[in-house]
């Protein structure tokens, strides 16, 4: 299936950079993608790029760059984060996280958060020794 729009951005690791994370995510907000959808997915985008500069990145300059890159179907939209941390198991890391969110804690609740906002989250190393989170969204009744 072709992609209907795609984009991509680098930004320093650098959690001000978020700002024009989410500006730039704007473009987004247009059919097929509901408002809602859109909403869900600004949501497990900026929770992405935060981890990936807090955790993936840290102790590492503010000069290295973290990639994104937004595709968006008919049916679904795709967010991808490349970042250039230490891999780790996204699926194993997962089920350690207690099932119920506590919303009192300071951490912890951005893998959580994506994992219910995606039909589908995987986080893998890719060839150029960087990972990439990738997160699919389907907005289409049919899908």
């Amino acid at each position: 299936m072709q992609p209907i729009h795609r984009d991509s951005i680098q930004v320093n690791t650098d959690l001000n950079a978020l700002i024009q994370v989410l500006a730039w995510f704007d473009q987004f907000n247009c059919p097929p993608v509901s408002y809602q959808t859109w909403m869900q997915c600004q949501l497990a985008l900026a929770e992405g790029f935060t981890n990936a500069v807090r955790h993936a990145h840290q102790g590492q300059p503010v000069e290295r760059l973290i990639d994104i890159e937004v595709v968006i179907f008919s049916e679904w939209l795709e967010i991808r984060i490349w970042d250039h941390g230490a891999p780790f198991n996204l699926i194993q890391k997962l089920k350690s996280l207690p099932s119920e969110m506590d919303t009192n804690a300071e951490g912890g609740r951005g893998l959580k958060l994506m994992e219910r906002i995606a039909d589908s989250l995987s986080y893998t190393r890719t060839e150029d020794d960087r990972n990439c989170l990738l997160i699919v969204k389907h907005y289409s009744e049919s899908a």
